[in-house]
């Protein structure tokens, strides 16, 4: 009988587990072992052993790369939680019209992020961008946005938040079920709005915060689409030989993530067990920050880690 349950369970389990094999197990074991080897998917991969390892380390393009997806990753990563919280706590309070504006602010969330990016490159374009011609009006001379190496990072997480309704709905919904008689505790114990959310609302929430910030950090290790995009639109180049943009960067490197080099090394250069040693270090980065985060979760929770 016990077998029998055993067997039950493995073939409901079958599909699910069938998928995990051939879509993760499998890949992650070839990119593993090719990163020990150095091949163009034209001829027969030769063992290299550390190599590949070995030349990441004096890679000046890499480091380049892993110097603004640190950027995005410090910057962008926190902002995204703060303003996600703080729009779902004015949603929250609002009592009437709140339908209306929670799909409002969910809108932009839905739309594709290519279609997104060569929308506001056109809006931050400088000179005749509806933004900057808005800031001359009033006297101010606008950036160049995704055109300055200051400010191309800073224009791509205006962009993130612009399209921040899918982490803004999970923070409300976690904001909504916060017990209001926790409120009304504090409330007749004289807290104060601020002391309220630092003592009431936060606790309640920090395990959301958790969430994002797991994959608020992993969704910005795998940055691609949004920078690949605003590089070529904004340097006014199409993309060439196989989708790859000669403007990967533009401009002058200050959007040039991680991912844009491991795309460009495996499909520009045809160093396909290179691309496979970066691509498995950034599972292990990702993978690590995962699990510290996860074994810091006590904080989260209010519990003494």
């Amino acid at each position: 009988m016990r077998l029998r349950r055993e067997l039950t369970a493995l073939t409901f389990l079958a599909p699910a587990l069938l998928g995990i094999i051939v879509f993760f197990v499998y890949p992650l074991v070839s990119a593993v072992y090719f990163s020990f080897t150095e091949f163009d998917l034209l001829s027969v991969p030769e063992w290299v052993g550390l190599d590949n390892y070995k030349r990441m380390a004096g890679d000046p393009f890499l480091v380049q790369s892993v110097r603004n997806t640190l950027w995005m990753v410090v910057v962008f990563v926190p902002v995204r939680i703060v303003a996600a919280i703080g729009l779902s706590m004015l949603l929250a309070r609002l009592r009437s019209g709140a339908g209306f504006f929670r799909t409002v602010f969910y809108l932009p969330a839905l739309v594709p992020p290519v279609a997104a990016t060569i929308a506001f490159v056109y809006l931050l374009k400088p000179g005749t961008g509806p933004v900057n011609t808005a800031l001359e009006h009033i006297g101010i001379d606008g950036p160049l946005w995704f055109n300055s190496p200051a400010w191309a990072k800073p224009s791509l997480v205006l962009l993130g938040l612009w399209g921040i309704g899918d982490i803004m709905v999970i923070f409300l919904a976690a904001v909504l079920g916060v017990p209001a008689s926790l409120y009304e505790a504090a409330e007749l114990d004289g807290a104060g709005a601020w002391h309220r959310f630092r003592y009431v609302t936060l606790p309640s929430i920090r395990p959301v915060i958790l969430f994002a910030a797991v994959t608020g950090v992993i969704y910005t290790l795998q940055y691609f689409d949004q920078a690949a995009v605003a590089g070529a639109v904004a340097s006014g180049s199409a993309t060439t030989g196989g989708g790859i943009s000669s403007s990967f960067g533009y401009p002058e490197g200050s959007t040039f993530t991680y991912p844009l080099w491991l795309y460009t090394v495996g499909f520009r250069y045809s160093a396909l067990g290179y691309a496979n040693a970066m691509a498995v270090a950034l599972f292990v980065v990702a993978f690590a920050v995962t699990v510290f985060l996860l074994r810091r979760s006590k904080a989260f929770s209010g519990e003494e880690a």
